[in-house]
C-alpha cells in the first residue's frame, strides 16, 4: 500500500474549470451533492441523501467557487436561501443540456487517513519493471428516458417528441 501525499485537492480546480466550460458554451452547470450535516441546503429538496443544484448564472447570486466551499444564494419556491456546500461533498458537475461533465469519489470522513490501494499489474515503459495501476470505479451519465425504457417494457409506441428537446441527463452510479 502507498500513502497518498499531502497535496491540495484537484477537485475545486476541476469544478471551476468545468463550470467555466459550461458557461462558455451556453450550458447550465449542475452539481450533484451528497448531503450530510456539513451541507447547508434546503432539506425538503434532498432525496436519498443527495441533491442536484443549478449553479448557473441565472439561478444564483453571489456565487463563490472556493477551494473549500461552494457558496451562493438561490431561490427555492420563491424564497431566497443561502447555500453552502463543502467541495468534498460534490459528487459530480455536469451540463444539464448534454450530461457532459465529471464525477468525483466522495472523500472519507475527517480524521480518516486515505491510503491508495492498487491492483492490476502493468509494465513500466522505462525499464520493463512491474508497476501497479489503481483500481478504477466508473460513473456513467445516462438519460432518464433510456433508464425508463430499460426498467419498464412498454408495448405502446412512444409519443412523438419535438426534435428541439433532448431527454434530461441524470447521474447514475455504477460500482
Amino acid at each position: 500500500m502507498i500513502d497518498a501525499p499531502d497535496a491540495t485537492s484537484t477537485r475545486p480546480y476541476l469544478i471551476r474549470a468545468l463550470y467555466e466550460w459550461c458557461t462558455d458554451n451556453g450550458f447550465t452547470p449542475y452539481v450533484a451533492v451528497a448531503v450530510d450535516n456539513s451541507v447547508q441546503v434546503p432539506r425538503e429538496y434532498v432525496k436519498d441523501g443527495e441533491i442536484v443544484l443549478n449553479i448557473g448564472l441565472d439561478a444564483t447570486s453571489s456565487l463563490k467557487l472556493g477551494n473549500d466551499f461552494i457558496e451562493f444564494k438561490a431561490r427555492f419556491a420563491g424564497t431566497t436561501r443561502e447555500i453552502m456546500v463543502p467541495v468534498n461533498q460534490v459528487m459530480a458537475i455536469y451540463a444539464r443540456e448534454n450530461g457532459q461533465g465529471m464525477a468525483f469519489p466522495l472523500a472519507p470522513p475527517q480524521g480518516v487517513k486515505t491510503v491508495a490501494s492498487f491492483s492490476t499489474n502493468l509494465v513500466s515503459v522505462a525499464d520493463g519493471t512491474p508497476v501497479a495501476a489503481p483500481e478504477l470505479k466508473t460513473v456513467q451519465l445516462t438519460s432518464v428516458e433510456s433508464e425508463r425504457q430499460k426498467d419498464e417494457p412498454n408495448d405502446e409506441p412512444d409519443p412523438p417528441r419535438p426534435s428541439t428537446t433532448s431527454p434530461r441527463p441524470a447521474l447514475k452510479r455504477v460500482k
